[in-house]
């Protein structure tokens, strides 16, 4: 089965996560969509001093939103902070430094934050990792779970109430059509009981922001859900994590600026608000979270399984 997804997962890649298919889709693009102003609103985005976070963050602060930065490297965040600025003419961007596969690091951040803001519009969950070796962190969390899976859930969960609060609330995880090979594992979500394989595990992550994209736009009605897969993007995160892949594939990757064009469109347009919330995205269009015959769909007992787990696992770590 494994094989079967690999196999039409990588065709479908080849025709539609290439840069040739985001030149496709882009031929059906409304336009005016991103054709917006948002001064009045507020954007927070994960992993925002390169690639795909960057890209969009940028193209948010040139519509005018206050756009804040959460990263893990000061003097990269900064950097990206006054390019940024510089390039928009937008001031009103700000760095928060976070290592975002601290659990208790995200909690006491995203508490931090909801006392100093009265509000939050929009929430991106762009950070992620694809480490290779099986690592543990300093609180005994595998690390591509620590950052993709709980640190997002984490701060989407502690953020909920702020974002509640605020006019017209959106969040978007920045998922991957990697997610497309997998199935919910919820008994072996940090990768202990198989061969480790650093981009299984990343795309079990995927599958797993899937699920908590899904099950949040159950419970919580007046947020807009979104997950969305980039594309085959050319970011820093790509050509470390998948050296080999980027070299093989280098001349058909797309843009960050590509990569990134279906996060402004969800963070920004009217259009993308009148979707159903929960649903799974790819150059602007709603697209299925499974290949056909795949076998990879989630009951939805397992699915609540799945965040009773997660809650309990966060709930773990937040400061007394």
């Amino acid at each position: 089965m494994s094989l079967y997804r690999n196999t039409i997962w990588f065709f479908k890649g080849i025709r539609e996560y290439t840069r040739g298919g985001y030149e496709a889709a882009a031929r059906l693009f409304v336009e005016n969509d991103v054709d917006v102003t948002v001064s009045e609103r507020s954007y927070m985005i994960t992993g925002a001093n390169s690639g795909l976070g960057k890209a969009a963050a940028l193209e948010i602060a040139k519509r005018g939103g206050a756009v804040h930065l959460v990263c893990r490297n000061k003097d990269r965040a900064e950097e990206a902070r006054a390019e940024i600025a510089r390039e928009s003419g937008n001031n009103d961007i700000f760095v928060h430094i976070l290592d975002m596969s601290e659990a208790k690091k995200v909690w006491e951040f995203a508490e931090g934050f909801k006392k100093d803001h009265k509000s939050l519009n929009v929430l991106i969950n762009n950070a992620g990792c694809m480490i290779n070796q099986r690592e543990l962190n300093a609180e005994g969390m595998e690390m591509n779970f620590a950052t993709n899976t709980l640190g997002t859930f984490i701060l989407t969960k502690s953020l909920i109430p702020l974002l509640e609060k605020s006019d017209s609330p959106r969040v978007i995880t920045v998922s991957s059509g990697g997610m497309l090979i997998q199935k919910l594992d919820t008994e072996d979500l940090q990768a202990e009981k198989c061969h480790f394989d650093g981009t299984l595990v990343y795309a079990q992550n995927k599958r797993q922001q899937v699920v908590m994209t899904e099950q949040w736009a159950k419970m919580h009605s007046s947020i807009h859900f979104s997950a969305m897969h980039p594309g085959w993007a050319d970011t820093p995160a790509l050509r470390s994590a998948m050296p080999d892949f980027h070299r093989s594939m280098k001349n058909k990757l797309r843009t960050p600026e590509q990569g990134a064009d279906t996060i402004v469109w969800l963070a920004v347009s009217e259009a993308a608000r009148t979707q159903p919330s929960g649903l799974f995205f790819q150059d602007r269009k709603a697209v299925s979270t499974h290949l056909p015959l795949a076998w990879t769909r989630t009951p939805p007992e397992e699915g609540q399984k799945f965040m009773k787990i997660m809650d309990d696992l966060a709930n773990s770590f937040q400061p007394q």
